[in-house]
C-alpha cells in the first residue's frame, strides 16, 4: 500500500475541507476525525442522536475530542488495509505522532447477520514514531461538561445530554477534560472513550487484543467479497464505507453520518441525511449484492417491509427503528460548516409522497430469490400491496427523487419506478408461480413505459424531460436503461444522453442533477456537481458501446476520491472542493456499480479493463 505524502494543513474560515476527514463506526453510530487529529464529528449513541462533538458545523461552539501534538507541520491519514482503522500521522518540529483511531467491535463478530455488533466504545491510541512529542488530549463535548475521577478514568458529565453515560480511560493519568502530555519514540497513549449503558466500566482494557478482534472482523466479512474489475482499492474502500453507515442490528442504512454539510458554501441547501431512505437504502443493498455481500439485501428488505406495514404505506424515509424521523428544525446554536447556515436536524422530505419508494423495494425483492431461494409467501403478500399501489400511482403527483420542495408534478423517474414495481412483480410470480394478475401488471407496465417515451419527450430540446408532459432536463432520467425501463440504446435515450451531457454538464464529466431555473425545486441558491449522476453517465456510455469514452469517465471520477478514497455528495466544480454530506452513500454506489458494469462489459467485447 503507498502512503500519501504528508500535507501542510490548510484551513478556510476556519475550518479544515471536507476531504481531510475520515471515517470510523461500529454499526450503531459513525465519528469523522480531521487531519489535525480532532475527532468533529459524533452523535451518541446511534447515528440519529443528538451530536456529542461537531465541530465540524461550529470550529468554536461544536464541541470536539482532540489528539493532536503541539504546532503541527504537515500530516497525513490512510486507513489499514481492509478495514475501518483510521491512522492519521503529524509531524512537528521535534517528532512525528501516530493516532489511530477505531470503534472496537465485539470479538468474532460476524457482520453478515442482522446482530449489534458495537461495543459502545471509541479507542484513539497516540504512538510517537520519531523524536519527542508534547501532546495535548482535549475533551469538549457540545454544550460543555464536567468530569470527575471515577473507576480509573474519568466520568463525564454532559450539560446537553445529561444522561449519556460517558467515561474515558487512558493509559497515562489525565487531569482533567484537558490534559498536556510529553511522550517520545516508541511511547504510546491508549484512550478508550465508552458509552455503555449501566453505572460503571473496568478500569483496564487492552488495546492489542481490541485491536487485533476488530480487524478480524472486518477482515472477515470482506473476505466475501468478489470483484473483479477496475479501481479495484477504491472499489473495496467503497464497500466498507457503505458498511459503516449500516446499522447493523436491523439492516438500516442511512444516506450520510452528517448533517447540514452544505451543497454550496454560504448557501442554505444544508440537509440532515444521518436517516435510511427507502432509495439510497436499495441501491446501497444492490450494489453490495453484485459484489457477493449480499446479506445486507435480505436484512434490509426484512426491515423496510416491517415499516412499511407498521405505517400502512412506505414513507420516503424512516430513522432506525423504522418510524417517522423527528421534525425538521433549525439549530440557531451551530454556525454551520464556514457558516453556511442553517445548520438542521430532522428532515422535512419525510413527509412527502415519492412513488419511487415502490420500484425501490420491488427490486430488492426481485434480486434476493434471483440469487438466494424463494419469496416467502408472507413476504410475498406484502409486496402485492406495494404492487397495487404502483399501479394506481403512476401518473400521480409526488415530489420525486430529488424532493423538491414546491408543489408536487407528475416526475418521470417516479412513474418509471412504478414500471419497475410492476416488471419486478411479474417476473417474480412467473419465476416463482406466485399468485398474482401477472398479465396486467406487464399490460401497466407496458403502458407507463410507453408514456415515458411519449409523453415525457420534448421534440424541440430532443430529450425525454423531467415530467410526463413537459419540464426540464433532470440527470436521474440516466437511470432508465439501468433499471431496464428503456434500453440505452434506443434513440430518444441516446440523445437524451446527449442533452444532458451539453446542457446539464458542469465540466470535466461532472452533471448537475438539474438546473433550478428552468426546474424550480422552491430552494434559494444552487448547488454543486452530483457524484452519482456522472456515474449514471459512465454507464449509459458503456451501455452504448462507448466503452473506452466510459472507462476515461470512470477514471477521473474515482481519481476525484481523496487520499482515504471517501467521497461527498457533490463536487464544486471550478476547486473540485468536497460538498454536501460525507462520506455519501450514493457516491459510493456509483464507484462499486459502474466498476461492475465496465468490468461485464469489457469482458463481453473481448476486452480486458
Amino acid at each position: 500500500m503507498t502512503l500519501p505524502v504528508l500535507k501542510e494543513l490548510r484551513r478556510v474560515d476556519g475550518y479544515l475541507p471536507i476531504e481531510d476527514y475520515g471515517l470510523v463506526g461500529d454499526g450503531a453510530t459513525a465519528a469523522l476525525i480531521g487531519r489535525d487529529g480532532s475527532l468533529a464529528w459524533l452523535c451518541l449513541p446511534r447515528f440519529d442522536s443528538p451530536p456529542l462533538f461537531c465541530s465540524l458545523l461550529d470550529s468554536t461552539h461544536g464541541g470536539h475530542f482532540t489528539v493532536a501534538p503541539a504546532g503541527v507541520l504537515e500530516s497525513r491519514q490512510f486507513y489499514e488495509y481492509d478495514t475501518a482503522l483510521l491512522v492519521t500521522e503529524m509531524r512537528t518540529s521535534t517528532g512525528l505522532l501516530r493516532v489511530t483511531d477505531l470503534c472496537p467491535l465485539v470479538a468474532g463478530a460476524d457482520l453478515s447477520e442482522d446482530v449489534s455488533a458495537t461495543r459502545r466504545e471509541l479507542l484513539r491510541t497516540a504512538t510517537v514514531v520519531e523524536g519527542s512529542i508534547d501532546l495535548t488530549v482535549h475533551v469538549e463535548p457540545r454544550g460543555g461538561a464536567e468530569a470527575e475521577p471515577r473507576d480509573g478514568g474519568l466520568r463525564i458529565r454532559c450539560r446537553a445530554q445529561p444522561d449519556l453515560n460517558l467515561h474515558l480511560y487512558s493509559t497515562s493519568p489525565l487531569i482533567g477534560l484537558r490534559t498536556s502530555l510529553t511522550i517520545k519514540a516508541g511511547q504510546s497513549v491508549h484512550l478508550l472513550l465508552c458509552w455503555r449503558q449501566g453505572s460503571g466500566h473496568a478500569p483496564g482494557f487492552d488495546e492489542a487484543a481490541l485491536r487485533r478482534d476488530t480487524v478480524a472482523v472486518w477482515r472477515r466479512w470482506l473476505q466475501c467479497l468478489d470483484y473483479h474489475g477496475p479501481q479495484e482499492a477504491l472499489v473495496r474502500r467503497s464497500a466498507i464505507t457503505i458498511k459503516l453507515l449500516d446499522h447493523f442490528e436491523n439492516g438500516a442504512i442511512v444516506a450520510a453520518p452528517t448533517s447540514s454539510l452544505p451543497e454550496l458554501i454560504g448557501g442554505e441547501r444544508n440537509w440532515d441525511y444521518r436517516y435510511a431512505w427507502v432509495r439510497d437504502a436499495a441501491f446501497s443493498v444492490y450494489a453490495l449484492h453484485r459484489i457477493g455481500l449480499s446479506h445486507e439485501a435480505a436484512g434490509f428488505l426484512a426491515w423496510v417491509l416491517d415499516a412499511v406495514e407498521r405505517d400502512g404505506e412506505p414513507r420516503v424515509m424512516y430513522d432506525l427503528d423504522g418510524r417517522m424521523p423527528p421534525e425538521e428544525r433549525f439549530d440557531s446554536g451551530l454556525e454551520g460548516y464556514r457558516r453556511s447556515k442553517p445548520v438542521r436536524w430532522g428532515n422535512a422530505a419525510a413527509e412527502q409522497h415519492q412513488h419511487d419508494v415502490y420500484g425501490e423495494i420491488l427490486d430488492c425483492a426481485y434480486q434476493w430469490p434471483a440469487h438466494h431461494g424463494t419469496t416467502s409467501e408472507r413476504v410475498w403478500s406484502r409486496l402485492l400491496k406495494l404492487v397495487d399501489a404502483a399501479a394506481g400511482a403512476w401518473r400521480k403527483s409526488d415530489h420525486g427523487i430529488w424532493e423538491v420542495r414546491t408543489c408536487g408534478r407528475p416526475f418521470t423517474y417516479s412513474a418509471a419506478m412504478c414500471q419497475v414495481a410492476l416488471d419486478r412483480a411479474a417476473r417474480m410470480a412467473e419465476r416463482v408461480r406466485s399468485p398474482g394478475p401477472v398479465e396486467a401488471w406487464k399490460r401497466t407496465a407496458k403502458e407507463i413505459q410507453n408514456a415515458i417515451l411519449e409523453e415525457a419527450w420534448d421534440p424541440k430540446m430532443q430529450s425525454l424531460t423531467e415530467h410526463l408532459g413537459d419540464g426540464g432536463l433532470d440527470a436521474s432520467l440516466l437511470t432508465l436503461p439501468l433499471r431496464r425501463v428503456v434500453s440505452a440504446n434506443h434513440p430518444k435515450m441516446v440523445a437524451t444522453c446527449r442533452a444532458i451531457l451539453e446542457r446539464l454538464g458542469a465540466g470535466q464529466g461532472l452533471l448537475y442533477r438539474y438546473l433550478p431555473e428552468e426546474s424550480p425545486d422552491g430552494i434559494a441558491g444552487h448547488e454543486g456537481a452530483f457524484l452519482l449522476c456522472s456515474f449514471w453517465l459512465v454507464d449509459n456510455l458503456a451501455e452504448q458501446g462507448r466503452l473506452d469514452e466510459a472507462m476515461e469517465l470512470y477514471t477521473s471520477l474515482c481519481a476525484r476520491a481523496g487520499p482515504l478514497g471517501l467521497l461527498p455528495e457533490e463536487i464544486d466544480p471550478p476547486t473540485g472542493a468536497f460538498l454536501g454530506n460525507y462520506p455519501q452513500a450514493f457516491s459510493h454506489i456509483g464507484v462499486i456499480s459502474s466498476g461492475v458494469n465496465l468490468a461485464r462489459l469489457f469482458e463481453k467485447a473481448g476486452r480486458t479493463c
